[in-house]
């Protein structure tokens, strides 16, 4: 497959072990270099120190409320607006999702993962369709 991109690197903040290495995995097929992070601490530390093309926050796994820990990436690095795909699992909390909405972050339902993971990426980079995507439309 040729690469019409550079590779990206994508920021996992995940706790779940099972999760992580699902994303991780979906990372690689599609192109991404995946790093991970256990805690909103190590997350923030992270952007600190480094350049992310995007990230992955699941809101049930950071230390810190996910409000804040937006708030603070977004501080560390203003090149994240508009990158950040939050992962809201069976999140029910009027609240989280007004807040979601309102701070128009990408939002993907734990259960929907697999399936619209690489297309809501893709959307966020600002990547066209995938080659094999677009190789069978011809």
């Amino acid at each position: 497959m040729t690469l019409d991109h550079p590779r990206r690197k994508v920021l996992i903040i995940e706790d779940e072990p099972s999760i992580r290495n699902i994303i991780y995995v979906l990372l690689a097929g599609a192109d991404c270099d995946g790093e991970i992070a256990y805690s909103g601490k190590q997350a923030l530390g992270m952007i600190s120190r480094g350049s992310f093309d995007a990230v992955l926050l699941d809101i049930r796994s950071s230390d810190t409320p996910p409000e804040e820990m937006v708030s603070q990436m977004m501080r560390l690095r203003p090149s994240l607006v508009g990158r950040v795909l939050v992962i809201t699992g069976e999140i029910s909390d009027s609240k989280i999702l007004d807040w979601l909405e309102n701070q128009r972050l990408h939002h993907l339902p734990g259960n929907r993962l697999m399936q619209d993971l690489w297309d809501r990426l893709r959307g966020i980079l600002g990547l066209g369709p995938a080659a094999n995507k677009a190789s069978e439309e011809r």
